[in-house]
């Protein structure tokens, strides 16, 4: 008889346990998901954006830009002095466009583009943080900017992509 009620004791911590996770995972459902598409706009956003005030100052590109794009973030196809001023121009212009939610998609798949080159050219050791900012840009190129945007509010975002 004990070994019967420790196994009708078992299962009913089983049953309890799984009800207790159960009910965790559906604390998740009830994250908004504007609010996850916001975040995954503004974060990375943000990295680029503290990237492009390091390259500047005031309105002219800094010198050691310059050095940096030939030294350490030469690219194989593209010369560096326009490669700076595209990266420049980029990490100031992209972000603010993605955190305004203003052609979203668009703005994410740019920034993407540079994840892309930063870890395959330029930083290949840093796939872990490149990973990061590249699924949150991903969110946003494959789900759009969600309601708290600029495209919502003017209707050029069509919403969720069709899967």
């Amino acid at each position: 008889m004990t070994h019967t009620t420790e196994t009708t004791s078992d299962q009913s911590l089983a049953v309890r346990s799984r009800d207790l996770i159960r009910q965790i995972n559906a604390l998740g459902g009830h994250v908004p998901q504007d609010l996850l598409a916001f975040a995954a706009r503004v974060f990375p956003a943000v990295v680029f954006w503290q990237s492009a005030r390091t390259k500047v100052d005031g309105f002219s590109i800094k010198d050691s830009t310059y050095f940096l794009f030939e030294h350490v973030y030469a690219l194989p196809l593209i010369p560096h002095a326009p490669a700076a001023v595209l990266a420049t121009v980029a990490e100031h212009v992209l972000p603010i466009l993605l955190i305004l939610g203003v052609f979203a998609r668009f703005s994410a798949l740019g920034l993407l583009i540079m994840t892309a080159v930063i870890q395959i050219f330029v930083f290949p050791d840093a796939w872990v943080t490149h990973g990061l900012w590249a699924t949150a840009l991903l969110v946003t190129v494959a789900q759009g900017p969600g309601r708290l945007s600029l495209d919502h509010l003017f209707g050029l975002d069509a919403g969720k992509a069709k899967r």
